[in-house]
């Protein structure tokens, strides 16, 4: 997997502030996407120890509030091989920070569903995640006044009640601020 770039400070992908990873590669190619560059698999650097490295070391501090993982698509099946086992790392060392992350794949239709790549892998790595802005982007319904997200489309879920009450529960704003 590639990766476009790390945001050691990052104020406008979650909560507080974040640090955020910019995965490579995706296959929807939104219409108006703001990082179309990062749509090529090839884009960018190798995810590799370097990166990881530096993501851990961006996370230390006490005020940085979370991990936001974004794109390309994190949920290329591709990337998902990738990015498991690092999440799965990142979780380990910094339980108390919260994970973040943007798809423009369904929560229900295609990423509960088990419709992209190894069903296993999308399952354990959904189960990392604390909050997932879902949807592709419409750049006709773009909105510059939501929260956190660029179209009315997208959702806030909130993945971790989500998966608790076995039905879909949209971020209400207020347990992570």
């Amino acid at each position: 997997m590639n990766y476009a770039t790390i945001k050691p400070i990052d104020v406008a992908n979650g909560t507080g502030i974040r640090v955020s990873l910019f995965v490579s590669g995706c296959t929807h190619r939104c219409k108006g996407c703001f990082n179309a560059e990062a749509w090529d698999f090839n884009y960018g650097r190798p995810f590799e120890t370097y990166a990881k490295e530096k993501i851990f070391k961006s996370l230390e501090p006490d005020y940085i509030e979370g991990f936001s993982l974004l794109g390309g698509e994190p949920f290329e099946p591709q990337n998902q091989v990738a990015l498991l086992p690092f999440l799965k790392e990142l979780k380990q060392k910094f339980p108390q920070k919260t994970i973040w992350c943007y798809s423009g794949y369904s929560f229900e239709n295609d990423i509960l569903a088990g419709k992209l790549g190894d069903a296993d892998i999308t399952k354990e790595m959904i189960s990392l995640i604390d909050i997932l802005i879902d949807g592709e982007f419409i750049e006709e319904q773009k909105d510059l006044h939501l929260r956190f997200r660029g179209s009315a489309n997208q959702r806030i879920i909130d993945v971790q009640k989500s998966l608790s009450e076995n039905k879909t529960v949209l971020w209400n704003g207020e347990q992570y601020i």
